[in-house]
């Protein structure tokens, strides 16, 4: 799942993503106060211009370049700014975000510092939100993909010590539809706000 995979990816349609913010997203971070955040794998840029929409000054983080093209021309002058980085080696500034999130991110186990630099990405009364599908029956077989080699946001909230005040740590409904091909119908949600 590297640059190539993703670019190749992206490039098997002229959109691979509806545009619009994810469900998630939206709903956690709809009454928050805007200030600085932090788009893991941002891809097309739905979450980060709909954060820039509402006030946020978002640094949004994606492997392809093909993604962030697309992001950058759609997102015309809003204030993002588009970084092209591999999550798996990307750390953040410590301390610097008011909101850190990541949507279906694909940390691998190996990428344990990147998981700790997202984590200590977020500023003091800042919140984390990371939010993944819910693989519970999940039957897909494909042997290029282990879904138990990567972070899941649940294994994200073990992380979390006492300076940290869990929100929203659970399986629920996903809130906008997933793509036809996936069958993906629940999301884990994690939601943490950084102790002050």
């Amino acid at each position: 799942m590297d640059q190539q995979f993703w670019d190749d990816l992206y490039r098997t349609k002229d959109r691979l993503w509806s545009g619009a913010p994810n469900g998630m997203l939206a709903v956690e971070a709809a009454d928050l106060p805007p200030g600085q955040a932090l788009d893991l794998g941002c891809g097309e840029g739905g979450d980060a211009i709909w954060l820039a929409g509402r006030g946020w000054l978002v640094t949004a983080v994606d492997i392809s370049r093909v993604a962030l093209e697309r992001a950058a021309a759609a997102a015309g002058d809003a204030k993002v700014s588009w970084t092209h980085a591999d999550l798996s080696t990307f750390t953040p500034p410590t301390g610097a975000f008011d909101l850190v999130s990541a949507i279906y991110p694909a940390f691998p186990h190996t990428a344990e510092q990147t998981v700790h630099g997202m984590l200590a990405a977020v500023a003091p009364g800042g919140t984390l939100l990371v939010g993944g599908h819910d693989l519970t029956g999940w039957d897909d077989h494909n042997p290029h993909f282990d879904p138990t080699a990567f972070y899941t946001p649940g294994e994200v909230a073990e992380l979390l010590d006492d300076t940290w005040t869990v929100l929203v740590n659970e399986i629920r409904p996903r809130v906008s539809p997933a793509p036809a091909e996936t069958g993906h119908v629940n999301d884990v949600v994690l939601k943490a706000r950084k102790k002050t």
